[in-house]
Order: structure tokens, then sequence, then C-alpha cells
């Protein structure tokens, strides 16, 4: 029995017309409602993220499953289900989930895997989030390496990002990146962002001084059909960076305290992240929000840009 891709997909109105005529578009995950923020603050952080990309001139597409159906640009009332998250029904879904969740009818918010995926079977060639996944620290022996890694080497969407988080390897996570043929690109910077620091000592392949550059790059390596993504690394905006060494500090005793309690696996990040915000007194909450926004700004930058070429 032959299928279509309506039969599990679907894309709002506005977002196919934009792909349609080839306006700038920009995927948007949905994790960072449904298992990163409390309500009502996600849902306040997902409207204001649609509208700084809408101020830069592009159109946003939220990622996300609902009962069973995939979607590419929420409605309102499909934020705030996401956002309240009431029973805890929204799973977290990576790329082993999701035919799972299609099958069997569940609603879950969208990994920067998924989210890629998503965005890709839509005709959306760019996504902002905050931080990309990556190989978890001490991966010789666990093996915890994020599906995100893997997916930017197969599916050809540019991902802007504040870096990898911390809490990763960083090092040997650039060197995943380098195996796997992803460009890593520095936005006005060369050394690659740490997520919550503007720098993590090791540096990228290339940098880019404006939305124009990183656009011509994408468009090359796409024209030639070369299959896998763009990775970007934003850096977090100056007055809203964390001190390196404070972090640094802080990242070590939430990782002694996951492992005293033999967290790991997809719980890890998310205790992680959690304990962090704790330990920096909400700052680092604080932090994640502002490296979101200002990715979801250049995101749509280079979105318009690339549609201008």
């Amino acid at each position: 029995m032959e299928y279509t891709l309506n039969d599990y997909l679907d894309i709002s109105e506005e977002v196919a017309a934009a792909v349609t005529e080839g306006k700038p578009v920009v995927a948007l995950e949905s994790t960072i409602l449904s298992h990163g923020m409390p309500w009502p603050d996600n849902l306040e952080f997902g409207k204001k993220v649609e509208a700084v990309i809408r101020e830069a001139g592009a159109i946003p597409a939220t990622m996300a499953v609902i009962n069973g159906r995939m979607k590419a640009g929420l409605s309102e009332s499909d934020l705030e289900l996401l956002c309240k998250n009431e029973g805890n029904v929204v799973k977290k879904l990576s790329r082993r989930d999701l035919p799972i969740a299609l099958a069997t009818g569940a609603t879950g918010a969208t990994t920067v895997t998924t989210t890629m995926m998503l965005a890709h079977l839509a005709g959306v060639k760019f996504f902002a989030t905050g931080g990309i996944g990556g190989v978890h620290r001490g991966a010789e022996k666990t093996m915890d390496i994020s599906a995100d890694l893997q997916e930017l080497a197969q599916t050809p969407v540019a991902v802007i990002c504040a870096g990898a988080k911390m809490i990763l390897d960083i090092g040997l996570t650039l060197e995943y990146l380098e195996t796997q043929g992803v460009p890593v690109l520095g936005y006005k910077t060369d050394d690659f962002p740490s997520f919550y620091c503007r720098k993590s000592g090791f540096g990228v392949d290339y940098k880019a001084e404006k939305p124009l550059d990183v656009a011509k790059l994408a468009k090359v390596k796409w024209d030639l059909g070369f299959k896998g993504g763009i990775l970007i690394g934003n850096p977090v905006p100056e007055e809203y960076a964390l001190d390196f060494d404070k972090m640094t500090a802080v990242i070590n005793e939430a990782l002694d305290e996951a492992n005293a309690k033999q967290i790991h696996g997809k719980e890890t990040t998310p205790f992680l992240l959690a304990k962090i915000v704790e330990l920096t007194g909400g700052d680092s909450l604080a932090t994640n929000i502002q490296l979101a926004l200002n990715n979801a700004r250049v995101a749509a930058e280079i979105a318009v840009a690339y549609a201008e070429l």
C-alpha cells in the first residue's frame, strides 16, 4: 500500500506557502518548551522566539508531534498543549522514538535530531536551537553519544546554535563531526562557543562574518548534493555570557552528583541542566533563554540571505 507524506505530516498553511514560494523559514525545536522550562515561562518564550524570527524577516516553524501527527508550524493551542504538559504526557522524541510515537498516536516534543528530520521533510533548511548534544564525558566507557551528531552527518539542514553544551566533551564532539564531514562554522568567532560561555578553547573550520557567508556555503554544499548539515556556532551575547572557570566548577559538581546517583542515557542531560540552574541560582536559565533568542535572530538573517541568493 503506497503512502504519501501527507499521511504523517501536517505543514501549516503559512509554512507551506513560504517553502513553496522560496521565502525564508526557520525551524524551532519543542523540547526546550515541554522539558526545558517551567509553565508559563515556556509559553511566553515560545511566542517570543517566533516573534524574533518574524522581526528578522523569516517565518517560524516550530516542530512537534501532536496525537501521532508530525507538525511543521504549530497553532497557539498546540503550543499551549506542549508547554502545559499536563500529566507529563508529552514525550521527548529522538529518531528512534519517532515511528513509535506516530504509530501509537502519542504527543511528543522534538529534539535537535527530530527537529532536523521534520524540517527536512517540510522543506525547511535552517534551524535555530540552544545548543547541540554531542559526545558525553566518559563516552569511551558508556558509548553515550547524542543522536544529534549522526543527524548532522546525514540530514541537509543548517543548525544555528550556541555551540555544544558544556556538560559534554567538546573536543571529542568536534572530532566526531570532522569524521562525519560536517562543516563547523563560527559566526563572527574563531573559537567554537560552549553554550553558556563564548569560548571553548577549540577552533572552528571557518569563520563567517555575516549571514551571506553562511548562506553561500550552504548553497554550494546543497547544490552539489552533498549529504548532511552544517553547524554554525553563534556565541551567546557578551552581556549574558557566564564565566568559563565558574561554569566549569559548577558542571563538574553536577556531573559528580549524576555519577553518584547513577543517572545515565537520555536522563543525563535533563538532570544536569536542572542541577546547573540550581547551582547558578537561575543564572544559567536566563543565559539559556537569551542565547536561544539570539540564535533565532541570526538563523532568520541567514535564511533571508539564502532566499535572496
